[in-house]
């Protein structure tokens, strides 16, 4: 006799109910056909049939073991998510770190091959805009593309790399120390210390920023000041949401 788990809300529609199904189990964690059976109450060709159809629609994917996952376009929705309560979050959190360390804040999101400014701080100097939001920069110079390219996958990065200012060796450089600086590309006449901010399924997702005049960032940025930018991404990534 069949456990059957129906959880999901009905819609009216069918077929639509039964994949929903599906997808409620599916999200709890990776599971293999004859398990989505017997918890789902469905036929075994029903449930094949609705996964496999997801499948090719991105909807779901298989691991390793050939079970069933929540496919990229989930994981892209669930990004979405998270990024939006990250961005909120972060308007606290930038005007923190503009009052501690005198130099502006931002957080910047990389999109289609460009790095664009999510969310920003006022200057310390000016009281101003630190940067207008949905400014957006070429990913393949400065310290923000370094950091939200450097933990990308090596076909990510090779592409990148074309035309780029910056090295598969720096980017190896950024790896090991675990932020970037340099002259900031997004606001002439200033430089960028840079840091990843991490989702709590291990992805960068967004480039946490100080940023002031050259005479005042010019050389290597302190441990103090490292380790106060590090610590507001990691409060950011808090933001996103964990599965199994």
């Amino acid at each position: 006799m069949s456990t059957t788990t129906r959880t999901s809300p009905a819609s009216g529609v069918g077929v639509l109910d039964k994949a929903s199904i599906i997808l409620s189990l599916i999200e709890q964690q990776p599971t293999r056909l004859s398990e989505l059976v017997r918890r789902s109450g469905l036929s075994r060709p029903t449930v094949y049939r609705l996964a496999v159809a997801m499948e090719r629609l991105d909807l779901l994917a298989r691991d390793g073991r050939g079970w069933f996952a929540p496919g990229p376009r989930l994981e892209r929705l669930s990004v979405e998510g998270q990024f939006d309560r990250m961005v909120h979050t972060a308007a606290g959190l930038l005007t923190e770190l503009r009052e501690r360390t005198s130099f502006g804040a931002r957080l910047h999101r990389l999109h289609k091959g460009v790095h664009v400014c999510v969310a920003s701080s006022t200057d310390p100097a000016t009281g101003e805009e630190a940067l207008p939001l949905a400014t957006a920069r070429p990913v393949n110079a400065g310290p923000i593309g370094q950091v939200l390219l450097a933990w990308g996958n090596a076909e990510e990065i090779y592409e990148r790399l074309h035309g780029a200012r910056f090295t598969a060796q720096q980017l190896a450089l950024v790896r090991r120390r675990g932020w970037a600086h340099g002259p900031d590309d997004a606001a002439p006449g200033h430089v960028a210390l840079a840091v990843p901010v991490w989702n709590r399924n291990g992805r960068v997702v967004a480039a946490l920023v100080l940023s002031g005049r050259r005479s005042r960032l010019s050389g290597a940025p302190g441990r103090l000041l490292r380790a106060q930018l590090i610590d507001a991404a990691a409060q950011l990534g808090m933001e996103s949401p964990e599965r199994p």
